[in-house]
């Protein structure tokens, strides 16, 4: 991506390729795309462009930086987020609230590095989104980054795993820790809301998912839950009715500060609310919403420690628990602007991207 207001474009870019210590070079064979990173065109200038964007990047390794990467060239990973690994939060098994996450995740990495992308004319790109820029044939990665993956599963298709799964899953089973005796709201009913409601439903707890879209109710139906459109009058009532006098928690992936309101209001006493998408405005919280000691807070990429929950998604969807791969339509690398217009059109829950080659 070149400006705020274009769409994608194809280049031929040179990446560095000889990875160093603690790096490993990954040949991309599918990349979902995140409202993340479509969000840039809304970033008011904080994202750094002209740069190769993508998340959710699985592929195979081929080269690594050394033996101590832990990470073998020809293992299969799935790419997750980036952090630092030193400070308190990464020491203690949170490195979604890393203390250096908004500087390596969305402001282009870590200021000692390299440039390691350039395009045709030698033009320096942003050094790498989210600790890899996936919307690519290959990516140079930190490998605290990447995730080893049993390789008889379809690598190709397992890398939103590795952000939007990862949330809403990370959201219930760690979060919340959900299970059989529990009640759950999801608000929005996209990649992260039904995300949560496979997870929920696999950890037993009753779940209860809002949304506009008929299309994605029938989904969130089809993996377990209740479904109610977001329309329907006296929605917190409806849902405390459902959930036997309140949900114990509720997701808002929505950000709508109405659906919020609802959600507070439809908890039971001492629930818990948590917000997975970003505010860009005041949240007006209504009268009450917060007493009897409800709460509410940000969930950042699920609180996941990528290295435990990737490979527990998987082992549920190998035991058909958690069938993500129902929510993906894949498309070639070439065709990224016509998955962004079926995303924003509400057409794909999941776009895939492949790279030339892996079209298949």
């Amino acid at each position: 991506m070149r400006s705020y207001e274009d769409p994608f474009a194809i280049e031929e870019v040179t990446l560095r390729t000889e990875p160093a210590v603690g790096e490993i070079l990954v040949e991309i064979t599918g990349c979902g795309m995140c409202r993340t990173d479509l969000a840039v065109r809304r970033s008011a200038g904080r994202s750094p462009l002209p740069a190769v964007l993508g998340h959710e990047g699985a592929g195979i390794v081929v080269r690594t930086g050394g033996p101590g990467t832990a990470i073998g060239v020809g293992d299969h990973v799935v790419l997750s987020f980036d952090s630092c690994g030193h400070c308190r939060n990464c020491r203690g098994a949170s490195p979604a609230h890393c203390d250096s996450f908004a500087s390596l995740n969305l402001f282009g990495g870590r200021e000692e590095e390299a440039p390691r992308l350039t395009d045709a004319t030698g033009g320096a790109l942003a050094p790498r989104w989210f600790g890899q820029s996936s919307f690519a044939e290959y990516a140079l990665v930190p490998a605290r980054n990447a995730v080893r993956v049993d390789p008889a599963l379809p690598v190709a298709l397992l890398g939103p795993l590795g952000c939007g799964f990862l949330t809403g899953a990370g959201a219930v089973l760690n979060t919340f820790g959900a299970g059989p005796a529990d009640t759950l709201a999801v608000f929005g009913a996209g990649a992260v809301g039904l995300a949560a409601v496979m997870a929920a439903t696999a950890a037993g707890a009753l779940t209860v998912a809002v949304d506009r879209h008929p299309g994605r109710l029938a989904l969130a139906e089809r993996f377990g839950a209740i479904p109610l459109p977001a329309g329907t009058a006296g929605l917190p009532e409806r849902i405390r009715r459902l959930t036997d006098g309140g949900a114990q928690y509720a997701l808002d992936t929505t950000a709508s500060s109405p659906l919020i309101n609802d959600a507070l209001r439809a908890l039971r006493p001492t629930g818990s609310l948590g917000l997975v998408a970003r505010l860009h405005t005041a949240l007006p919280l209504e009268p009450g919403t917060l007493d009897r000691g409800r709460s509410i807070r940000h969930i950042c990429e699920g609180d996941a420690v990528p290295g435990l929950l990737i490979p527990r998604l998987t082992g549920l969807w190998q035991a058909g628990r958690f069938p993500f791969d129902q929510l993906i339509r894949t498309y070639p690398l070439a065709d990224i602007n016509e998955a962004e217009r079926d995303c924003d059109a509400g057409r794909v829950v999941k776009p895939v991207l492949l790279p030339e080659g892996r079209n298949r």
